[in-house]
């Protein structure tokens, strides 16, 4: 590529003479300089190749102003990234300000000093470039995330358990494109199951690598499935030492069908919700030890609680009860229970479906808006 080919070009729209006379001596040396007499000519010029880098544009001229010239690059696809400094002799505060409100990035005032538009020129061709190079960097980071949010969606389960007599429905609608939340089964045989929600303190890609680590860590318990207590502190010790600003929170339940129970476990995480059957009273139910990866002399304990055809059994993480609408309230523990109470729901889907619902509806995001937290649940209903 030749020196010349390397040389940004300037666009010079400028219907006197003198002006196009000046501007183009003080940059032809720097600068390939392309002219046009008016703003017609300019508007056919700017999409002929090489397409100006940046444009001089005078304020008054006859037939088409620049502000109708900048008005029409701005709506154009192709040139609305185009810089467009005004040249003008007008100084009044009224018309600078329509010049920006037009799109304008600078203005060059009449008569013009050859310093002043050399360093304006310049500024503005290098903060486009920046401009581009940071476009360009965004890109790739966005790429990347998708790679990363594609990779942790496939640590997830591809599919719910079915287990004769016990429905279950699980969501996970993360924050951003990665999250720190996590869960996952582990299925003895067609009557027992072990069930693992966590959550990672903080977010992005820091909390999702940690996630994809208690993938591992959790595949690694399967021979103590049955004993909640021995499966947190499996997960704690294969956590500890590995990371040192975050902090995991998990519960873990291991169902039986062939007894009808529920052994639950947790580690510093929000509490076991059950409802239904026998007395359809909602109760909660912690048996809380330390959170995960921290202190590796932590000890976890587990409950046994009965199960009856009817029994309904929620965990989830705080991105749910800390859902915030537009005044910053949180959906809360209250509304949480009157979610719940507000069944009876025939299936374990219809209920998680009706759940989110109340929260979209609580946080009043639209499409492709961010939540305050990730948000995780498993839903369990024993069959009648």
């Amino acid at each position: 590529m030749s020196q010349q080919d390397q040389k940004k070009t300037v666009l010079i729209v400028d219907d006197a003479p003198s002006n196009l006379q000046m501007v183009n001596s003080i940059l032809k040396g720097s600068y390939n300089v392309r002219i046009a007499t008016g703003g017609a000519k300019a508007l056919e010029l700017v999409k002929a190749a090489p397409q100006p880098d940046l444009i001089l544009l005078d304020v008054m001229m006859p037939g088409m102003d620049g502000y109708e010239v900048c008005t029409r690059l701005k709506a154009d696809a192709d040139t609305h990234d185009i810089p467009v400094i005004f040249l003008t002799g007008q100084t009044e505060t009224q018309d600078e300000t329509r010049g920006f409100d037009v799109g304008a990035v600078d203005y060059i005032h009449k008569p013009f000093s050859p310093a002043v538009v050399k360093a304006r020129v310049q500024t503005h061709l290098v903060l486009r470039a920046t401009r581009e190079q940071l476009a360009m960097q965004l890109s790739a980071i966005q790429k990347e995330l998708e790679t990363a949010r594609q990779i942790q969606l496939s640590i997830l389960p591809h599919q719910i358990p079915q287990l004769a007599g016990l429905d279950i429905a699980a969501r996970y609608i993360p924050m951003t494109a990665v999250a720190g939340d996590f869960y996952d089964f582990i299925v003895v045989d067609d009557k027992h199951i072990g069930i693992l929600i966590a959550d990672v303190s903080g977010h992005g890609m820091p909390a999702a690598l940690i996630a994809s680590m208690l993938k591992i860590a959790f595949a690694a318990q399967a021979d103590c499935a049955a004993d909640p207590a021995r499966v947190l502190h499996g997960l704690n010790r294969a956590l500890c030492g590995k990371f040192q600003h975050h902090y995991v929170t998990a519960a873990y339940i291991y169902v039986d069908m062939e007894r009808g129970t529920l052994t639950y476990g947790g580690a510093g995480h929000p509490p076991l919700v059950l409802w239904g059957a026998p007395n359809y009273e909602m109760r909660k139910i912690e048996e809380n030890g330390l959170f995960l990866g921290k202190f590796d002399f932590a000890t976890y304990t587990s409950k046994e609680i009965p199960l009856q055809p009817g029994s309904w059994v929620m965990l989830y993480t705080d991105g749910v009860t800390e859902t915030t609408n537009p005044q910053m309230t949180e959906f809360g523990d209250q509304r949480l229970e009157d979610v719940l109470k507000a069944g009876p729901d025939d299936t374990a889907d219809r209920f998680a479906d009706r759940l989110l619902a109340e929260l979209t509806q609580w946080s009043a995001r639209g499409a492709g808006e961010d939540l305050d937290d990730d948000v995780t649940m498993v839903a369990l209903h024993v069959k009648s």
